[in-house]
């Protein structure tokens, strides 16, 4: 914490400051944050930003017969944009195609036990490299003969 002024502030990376801001569910996908990494024999990847806060989102997957066989993410970002990607994993691990055509900020955030609506973007964030690895995934399966 630090004094600026009459106000007291306390820096994002004061532990204080996280465990009040975010629920335990978000707290443990952002310590021990599942399927993070490479995955080296992906079907699609993609690569997503917010330009407004810096967020950077990497998502792979790795598909057969209709679906996700493997999830993986490399995340640059907040708590909430790393919680996010773990849980979008999470959900898109096992899933038929289709079914991780209906995941929408709105599941990830209720999967973390709701994101602050501070932190919001990061669902977002996620659901625009579902978007972009999906599309890869459609244009990878048209070029085929």
């Amino acid at each position: 914490m630090f004094l600026r002024g009459p106000k007291l502030f306390r820096a994002k990376n004061d532990p204080e400051y996280t465990s009040s801001m975010f629920n335990e569910i978000i707290l443990e996908h952002f310590r021990n944050p599942h399927n993070a990494g490479d995955l080296l024999d992906a079907s699609a990847t993609a690569d997503v930003t917010n330009p407004v806060c810096g967020d950077m989102l990497r998502l792979s997957v790795r598909v057969a017969a209709g679906r996700i066989e493997a999830a993986r993410f490399k995340t640059h970002g907040c708590v909430a944009a790393i919680a996010a990607s773990s849980v979008l994993t999470d959900l898109l691990v096992g899933a038929p195609l289709d079914d991780a055509r209906k995941i929408t900020p709105g599941k990830i955030s209720e999967a973390l036990g709701s994101l602050p609506p501070a932190t919001f973007h990061a669902a977002q964030l996620c659901c625009d490299a579902l978007v972009a690895v999906l599309r890869k995934l459609e244009d990878n399966r048209s070029q085929k003969p």
